[in-house]
């Protein structure tokens, strides 16, 4: 009997073993809740070759040029990623007018944010992530009651389940978290 249970264990184990050998992490990109890796400075990523290129040569799309400058501002990259979102054809997107926002509110220019992801709400007022980061801004400018305004609304666009709201929330309730 114990050969037999060793037998199964082993099994069992190298089934486990095999199993995770084949699972890994998936990035998935095109949007707020991407994860796109970050290359070398002078350097984008591109999403159909999977690959770092030159900035300067690289024919990549105005959506993957704001992807990457998201991840570049998540990175704490604010200025290269600013810089980025310059190359975007289109500037009078709600993600670029968000994310543009975001770095310079992370670069300590508040107010400035504040305009972008003002500008961002007119363009997509349904838009939960311009709604959070804007919330976090007035977190930072004292300003509670707008913040609880922008939380009231991302709960009318998406629930209290999703990140937005439960991030908004966090900063609320704690402050020194953003």
């Amino acid at each position: 009997m114990t050969i037999m249970t060793a037998r199964f264990a082993s099994i069992l184990l190298g089934g486990c073993l095999a199993a995770s050998l084949f699972s890994g992490p998936v990035f998935a990109v095109g949007n707020d809740n991407s994860t796109m890796p970050t290359c070398k400075k002078g350097e984008i990523y591109d999403q159909k070759t999977k690959k770092c290129v030159k900035q300067q040569s690289a024919n990549v799309s105005d959506e993957n040029r704001t992807d990457y400058a998201y991840s570049l501002a998540k990175a704490g990259r604010y200025e290269e990623a600013l810089a980025m979102l310059d190359t975007v054809k289109d500037q009078n997107s709600a993600e670029v007018l968000n994310y543009r926002g975001y770095a310079t509110r992370k670069l300590g220019r508040t107010d400035e944010g504040i305009s972008y992801y003002l500008q961002s709400v007119k363009m997509d007022p349904q838009y939960a992530k311009v709604r959070e980061y804007l919330g976090e801004a007035y977190v930072i400018k004292g300003r509670l009651d707008l913040a609880k305004e922008q939380l009231t609304t991302i709960k009318a666009i998406c629930g209290t389940a999703c990140e937005e709201y439960q991030d908004l929330n966090a900063a609320i309730l704690n402050p020194s978290k953003i």
